[in-house]
């Protein structure tokens, strides 16, 4: 528990610190918050347009479906916000050399490598995904229910430690390839299967792919498992599975994350 909380503290202070640099160019950062917001008015407009002509999609209801494009969102977000750009600069680090002097900190590699910087501009992300969350629960007169809120805080949280665990998995491949923009690419091929339903596989052609990214390579897990606590069906068997996949998926990067750390040559070697 002392070093959990030594590291949250950690993180606060990098946190601090980045924001300080994102506020010394305060233009910078309210244009890069306006783009996140019109993206995400293109994407509601959009559905919206798609649930004016029908009244379900893969078995969900315009405010079902709404509150899933929230949790997306808001999850993404956070992904983007804690840990999307330090993954990105690791391939820089391991061609310049410079990863050297983050791995003489005394401190956890991983953690200083994938937390370091804090992309405030992206935090907004979190909040406007909330908020759709709570105008779809408005919409559809959603009754309290602290068992399906503790679930969703839970699976919310799996998810994000499921997508961090595949980032986490890409960039170490940067050890060995060096430059990492079509690793990264696949990332956002991740991060775009993890916008729809599962449902969408459920056709009979494409089921094997929905089994694939579901119970082999989990990124379905995502966004669906909690959304789908939250306002349709609450299937213990799934969220224990999310729990178990979140588990087997930190484990299998961390370790892969530390074999790639292994195989580096420093600049000096």
């Amino acid at each position: 528990m002392t070093t959990f909380w030594k590291y949250a503290k950690l993180l606060g202070q990098l946190g601090r610190y980045t924001l300080a640099r994102e506020l010394a160019f305060r233009s910078n950062f309210l244009v890069k918050v306006f783009v996140e917001a019109l993206w995400l008015g293109i994407l509601l407009a959009f559905y919206a347009t798609v649930f004016g002509k029908t009244s379900l999609v893969a078995g969900w209801t315009q405010n079902q479906y709404l509150f899933f494009v929230g949790c997306f969102f808001a999850l993404n977000g956070l992904i983007e916000c804690l840990f999307l750009e330090n993954c990105n600069e690791f391939a820089e680090l391991v061609r310049t050399g410079d990863l050297d002097f983050l791995l003489l900190k005394p401190i956890d590699e991983q953690f200083l490598i994938t937390c370091r910087r804090v992309d405030w501009a992206t935090a907004p992300n979190i909040l406007m995904g909330a908020g759709v969350m709570l105008l779809a629960l408005f919409r559809m007169h959603w009754a309290f229910d602290p068992v399906k809120l503790i679930a969703f805080f839970v699976t919310f949280g799996c998810g994000v430690l499921i997508a961090y665990a595949f980032m986490l998995t890409l960039t170490a491949f940067s050890v060995w390839l060096v430059r990492n923009q079509s690793l990264m690419e696949m990332w956002w091929l991740f991060a775009s299967l993890a916008r729809y339903p599962k449902q969408i596989f459920d056709g009979t052609n494409v089921a094997p792919l929905g089994f694939l990214f579901t119970f082999i390579l989990p990124i379905l897990l995502v966004a669906n498992v909690p959304s789908n606590v939250m306002v349709r069906a609450f299937d213990w068997r799934m969220i224990g599975f999310t729990l178990f996949a979140t588990v087997m998926s930190l484990w299998a990067s961390r370790r892969f994350f530390q074999h790639a750390l292994r195989s580096y040559r420093s600049a000096s070697s």
